[in-house]
């Protein structure tokens, strides 16, 4: 053995000590893991054996079956998937000859609808708020302050009957609806919206054109570098311009009677009332984490952009708020979850969110246990939906500051 190798047999020996030593670690790890998720596993078998043992006692019988029974009960609104004649399954309106199963569905579809809304509104609302917090107009910031204060003090609950019954039903009757501009109608019957229709057919053309716009979208919204951004939202507009001169995409304008609007898109006031009530209160909690993530940046950060010429908006739009966004991502998939899990309190008002629908489910059937495992296992998926999304959107917006 020469002396070269004899110096480099400690250091080998070290190395794979390590790595023994890291892989027993690993291993121990794991080990616990599996075991902490198999006692999880033992406890929820032996509750659900419990259970099924002490209904069986009584005379009843823990079962889904009842989930393919026709539900005879009507559903206000929302819709349904249905297998129809085609391969893909289609969404319409819930009827009182579908399943319980499919009125299941509808409740989720109504709860998943208002959530989507509120996380988008919320979102921009509260930022305005924390970012109106910090403003140096004395007005614009002691306003939103007392907004934010009033409405974290406040329970939802009541903020919500409020603006049921103090905003939404004092509307004006659809007789004499208030129209604003681009066809927008508010009445006591709720609001409804212009919408785009497809009325295009099945030609190649048609296709090749729906194709490029949803490629055209995809590449504005989900560029991840952002080179192609501006010229895949430049394409989108042209499409849509190019659909909307031949015809096939069309917009549908609501047209208001004496009793009853037709056309476009709707809200009804149960879910307007909804609305409103959880993107104001989630967006007074989202305006305190902006606040807060503003007040932790480095106060370096605004002499430079002083000291370059920016103005305080050019500031807070290009060099605070991107830097703010990759931090307040996890606080905000926190409020997202959150805010799904109070669309819940619809309840009170009357609107057909997933809650309500079991509590129907559940009078007409008896199947109160076997409903509320199916409503905590769909807000769990929501849940865990969400959390994957802003998981997804956190890797990406640091892994591209990262690189940058």
């Amino acid at each position: 053995m020469s002396i070269n190798e004899t110096s480099a047999a400690p250091g080998v020996v070290d190395r794979d000590q390590q790595q023994a030593r890291r892989l027993r670690n690993r291993l121990r790890y794991d080990a616990i893991q599996f075991a902490i998720i198999a006692l999880a596993i033992a406890l929820v078998g032996v509750l659900a054996y419990c259970v099924k043992e002490g209904l069986a006692a009584k005379g009843i019988k823990f079962s889904f079956a009842f989930l393919a029974n026709t539900a005879g009960f009507d559903i206000s609104e929302g819709k349904t998937l249905s297998f129809g004649e085609g391969i893909l399954p289609v969404f319409e309106a819930f009827t009182s000859d579908r399943t319980n199963g499919a009125a299941f569905v509808t409740g989720i579809f109504n709860t998943a609808k208002v959530a989507v809304l509120a996380i988008v509104f919320s979102t921009i609302l509260g930022t305005l708020f924390g970012v109106g917090r910090l403003s140096t107009n004395w007005v614009v910031r002691n306003l939103c302050f007392w907004i934010v204060e009033f409405v974290r003090n406040t329970p939802l609950l009541i903020q919500l009957v409020f603006w049921y019954f103090a905003v939404v039903l004092q509307f004006p009757p659809l007789a004499s609806a208030a129209k604003w501009y681009g066809g927008v109608i508010i009445s006591q019957q709720g609001l409804h919206f212009p919408s785009l229709s497809w009325a295009g057919d099945g030609s190649p053309i048609s296709i090749a054109l729906a194709t490029a716009t949803w490629l055209a979208f995809a590449g504005a919204v989900f560029d991840p570098v952002g080179k192609m951004r501006r010229a895949c939202m430049i394409a989108l507009a042209v499409m849509i311009g190019v659909l909307l001169a031949t015809g096939m995409l069309s917009v549908d304008y609501p047209v208001a009677s004496r009793f009853q609007a037709s056309g476009g898109t709707s809200l009804s006031p149960e879910m307007a009332a909804l609305l409103l009530a959880i993107v104001v209160n989630s967006a007074c909690y989202i305006a305190e984490i902006v606040r807060g993530a503003i007040d932790a940046l480095p106060k370096g950060q605004w002499e430079a952009a002083g000291s370059l010429g920016l103005s305080r908006r050019d500031t807070i739009s290009d060099i605070i708020l991107p830097q703010v966004f990759r931090v307040v991502l996890p606080s905000f998939g926190n409020q997202y979850i959150s805010l799904t899990k109070n669309t819940a309190l619809g309840i009170a008002i009357g609107y057909p969110d997933l809650f309500n629908v079991y509590g129907t489910v559940a009078n007409q059937t008896g199947h109160s246990l076997e409903g509320i495992v199916i409503v905590m296992v769909s807000y769990l998926l929501l849940s865990w939906t969400i959390s994957a999304v802003v998981s997804f959107a956190d890797r990406r917006l640091n892994v591209v500051g990262a690189k940058r």
